[in-house]
């Protein structure tokens, strides 16, 4: 019967056939992504190409490329272990969730990656289909690096965002708040203008309706025309002089004797 079904003429190369596909298909998958993200990391400055050929670590190195905690990897593997543990509930719900927020982060970190490699935003379609086109055209094309490129959104978010320094990886450009510092202190400037001295506020004799320049002084004679206000506390003989002071013919030395008693 097994004759019949052919299993073991086929039981060989099938069994050749699975090695094939679970082994030495995913070690080439694995290696042309390596040879992409050699060829990326170059381009952006990260020293040392092995880099580029560590599991999880190349990944990780993405992400901090694209503006994004590398941390993430490790929480997502994390998240993923406990997933697969958890009967029921890990492989409906959490592994699920995991696979999905990878993604989605993958294609943040291609998007930040595709604009500092001069690309449009639109890109990041070509690496949701098909990201090992994305990673080829991107690595051997002729664009150049530019992290100077307005920086993320979530850049001062603990989570997300990457405040890690790592040695032989260049540091991107973060929009992290800047912390209060000492501006320049009040020094020794210009004074402001002080109030000068003036000239006095004409001063308004009580005798007369013109103004005096200074207090004390002796008022010119008025013009033709003009009544004079006699003071009522003018002496006798003064007032007794009445076509004189209407004339202005009464002396200077006289009326400042009249405004003194005045």
């Amino acid at each position: 019967m097994d004759d019949y079904y052919g299993y073991d003429g086929l039981s060989g190369g099938a069994i050749v056939a699975l090695a094939l596909l679970y082994t030495v298909l995913p070690l080439l998958i694995y290696a042309l992504y390596s040879w992409f993200y050699m060829r990326i990391f170059d381009k952006a400055g990260v020293q040392g190409k092995w880099r580029a050929w560590v599991p999880v670590y190349n990944t990780m190195i993405f992400y901090k490329l694209g503006d994004l905690s590398p941390w993430l990897v490790l929480y997502l593997i994390g998240a993923g272990i406990i997933g697969a543990i958890i009967p029921f509930l890990g492989w409906f719900l959490i592994l699920p969730l995991v696979g999905i927020a990878a993604r989605v982060l993958d294609l943040i970190a291609a998007w930040r990656v595709g604009l500092k490699l001069q690309k449009d935003a639109v890109w990041v379609i070509l690496y949701f289909f098909l990201p090992p086109v994305w990673l080829g055209i991107n690595a051997f094309d002729g664009s150049r690096w530019n992290p100077n490129i307005q920086p993320a959104s979530w850049a001062a978010n603990s989570l997300l965002g990457d405040r890690t320094v790592w040695d032989g990886i260049p540091t991107q450009p973060t929009a992290a708040p800047q912390q209060p510092g000492y501006g320049a202190g009040p020094g020794y400037g210009t004074p402001p203008a002080q109030p000068g001295y003036g000239a006095p506020a004409p001063d308004r004799c009580r005798h007369h309706r013109r103004d005096h320049p200074l207090p004390g002084l002796v008022p010119d004679p008025p013009a033709r025309g003009h009544r004079r206000t006699i003071p009522r506390s003018l002496p006798r003989d003064v007032l007794t002089q009445g076509p004189r002071l209407r004339s202005g013919a009464l002396s200077r030395s006289r009326w400042s004797a009249v405004r003194r008693d005045g």
